[in-house]
């Protein structure tokens, strides 16, 4: 199912989310659907899309309830194991790779989603498994859609984390957006930010969308573009 929250920040709308929710914050995904920083004359807030299938939800007495709307099967987030061959695979997969490599592992499943399944990396050796900016995530989890793809699930996607790594991500990209608009809005000129992945790139659009002063492009060849901010005037 798919939920909307608005905060003050991303962190309040979220907090928000995981209370009406009853669930913790990693047993969900969160998509930025609009930020709007403090100005002058408006006060900044965040809009959150939050995908999740549960059907559970948990009472302020700690007990399960189910929604009399949604549809009557097991939540998700409650079983971490694997329900099928596939999972089962794709989980085997990660894990040699990761231990081929010489770390230790486990692996839960976190969010289950049509066409999406999410994986938490749980290891002594996240940082690592995380790398910098994320880079051997992302190698981790583009092999892991690869093997997808050759199980017959091409429109199946994988995403991989650890640590909340892909959230505190993105906070940093909003905070980074949001600050560099203000800067080319006082030089009134441009800034070339760091190579990002396709994900990360839209997000920094997405968050400058509304900025009407300020534009974005993706400048580069390759995964791994940069993202020109650039102010454009009135």
């Amino acid at each position: 199912m798919i939920y909307e929250f608005e905060g003050k920040t991303e962190k309040e709308a979220i907090e928000l989310a995981a209370a009406e929710l009853g669930l913790e914050k990693d047993q969900f995904d969160v998509e930025i659907l609009e930020a709007q920083k403090n100005t002058l004359f408006k006060k900044g807030f965040v809009k959150i899309c939050v995908h999740t299938d549960d059907a559970v939800r948990v009472s302020s007495e700690g007990t399960p309830k189910q929604d009399k709307d949604a549809p009557r099967r097991t939540s998700p987030f409650q079983d971490p194991l694997p329900q099928d061959d596939f999972e089962k695979g794709i989980i085997d997969f990660v894990a040699s790779m990761i231990r081929k490599m010489g770390y230790d592992v486990t692996i839960d499943v976190v969010s289950r989603e049509e066409r999406k399944i999410g994986l938490r990396l749980n290891s002594k050796s996240s940082s690592i498994l995380i790398g910098r900016k994320g880079k051997n995530l992302d190698a981790l989890q583009l092999l892991a859609n690869v093997y997808s793809g050759k199980q017959g699930q091409e429109s199946t996607r994988v995403i991989l984390d650890s640590e909340n790594y892909r959230i505190r991500r993105e906070e940093t990209l909003v905070r980074l957006a949001y600050n560099t608009a203000d800067r080319v809005r006082t030089s009134r000129g441009s800034m070339l930010l760091e190579p990002m992945n396709p994900f990360e790139r839209r997000l920094i659009h997405t968050s400058l969308n509304d900025i009407g002063d300020v534009d974005t492009k993706s400048e580069g060849e390759g995964l791994y573009k940069q993202v020109r901010v650039f102010y454009k005037g009135r």
